[in-house]
């Protein structure tokens, strides 16, 4: 007779998956090709997951790197992140019809580092370096305008020409902690330092860390979904060791995990970051209880009601 498969109790964090500004974008790849026809181009990944991306490859999308690389004939898609000033500039140029599907909560940071600029102050970005959300962050603007501070250090070693004339502005996807102890440092150097009207992190990355907290501290191990490439999933992992869980790992899909992870687990955290499609969800929790008898228990997390309109082009048509 076989052993009885080991118990798990598996926490699923609410919410995960996907948040709006990335329904919205893969919506707009989705009408592009339905109104326009195959291909559409799309400049850079329209979200970080590869999945979405194969499914819009499947459908008729191309992605390329650069507007070079596309014809001047056909729809090109911005992706969500944001692009620098230059590309949609180069696109009306060579007269190209082009769909920004840019989040507007990265866009609200955009207008805000402008209306500094606009005003005199000394910007500072807090974010990434080489992330696709921070070039277009600081594309808004003329080179050298902006100051990207990645850590506490940073905040510590900036010195701007005027301290009382200086301003931040966030990447949308950050650890909310890391965040706080930076933006803590710098409106201890500068008292004055204008600061966002409404926090730059957007409500989906703060809503999923909150989410993952809850469930860490009670789990031996925490496993998120989500690419290597996207800042929100893997702060998510970081959250979840912070919350007291004894390991996390970030997984594109099922087939990447490790079942030796699961030695010695009886509590089993799930989450997904703010790219990843809700069926690989499913298909980890399946492939978990396949394998061990499984009592899944989702936490009651936030309900999420927000939602994005396409733009009027698509709509209208």
């Amino acid at each position: 007779m076989s052993p009885a498969p080991q118990r798990l109790k598996v926490y699923l964090a609410t919410p995960r998956g996907f948040c709006a500004g990335v329904d919205r974008a893969i919506q707009i790849v989705e009408r592009a090709l339905e109104l326009y026809g195959a291909p559409v181009y799309v400049r850079h990944e329209i979200v970080h997951n590869r999945h979405v991306v194969d499914r819009l490859k499947a459908l008729g999308a191309v992605f390329v790197k650069e507007l070079e690389q596309c014809p001047p004939d056909r729809p090109v898609v911005f992706s969500a992140h944001g692009v620098p000033k230059s590309v949609p500039a180069e696109a009306k140029t060579r007269k190209m019809f082009y769909l920004d599907a840019t989040c507007p909560l990265v866009s609200k940071v955009h207008v805000e580092a402008e209306r500094h600029f606009r005003e005199g102050r000394e910007i500072v970005l807090i974010g990434h370096a080489g992330h696709p959300e921070v070039i277009g962050t600081m594309g808004q603007l003329p080179e050298g305008t902006v100051k990207l501070i990645e850590t506490v250090d940073d905040a510590r070693a900036f010195t701007p020409k005027d301290a009382g004339n200086v301003a931040f502005v966030t990447q949308t996807t950050l650890s909310v902690d890391d965040t706080s102890d930076i933006v803590g440092v710098l409106k201890d150097r500068f008292p004055e330092i204008a600061e966002p009207h409404k926090e730059d992190i957007c409500y989906a990355t703060t809503n999923r860390q909150e989410a993952v907290k809850q469930i860490g501290a009670d789990c031996d191990l925490v496993l998120v979904i989500g690419s290597a490439k996207s800042s929100n999933s893997q702060r998510l992992v970081e959250v979840a060791m912070r919350a007291g869980a004894r390991a996390a790992y970030l997984v594109d899909d099922a087939s990447h995990v490790d079942w030796a992870w699961f030695e010695g687990v009886n509590t089993l955290g799930i989450s997904a970051g703010a790219s990843a499609p809700e069926n690989l969800i499913t298909d980890l929790i399946k492939a978990v209880t396949d394998r061990y008898d499984a009592e899944v228990i989702e936490n009651a997390g936030v309900l999420e009601t927000v939602t994005f309109k396409l733009p009027r082009v698509l709509t209208q048509a």
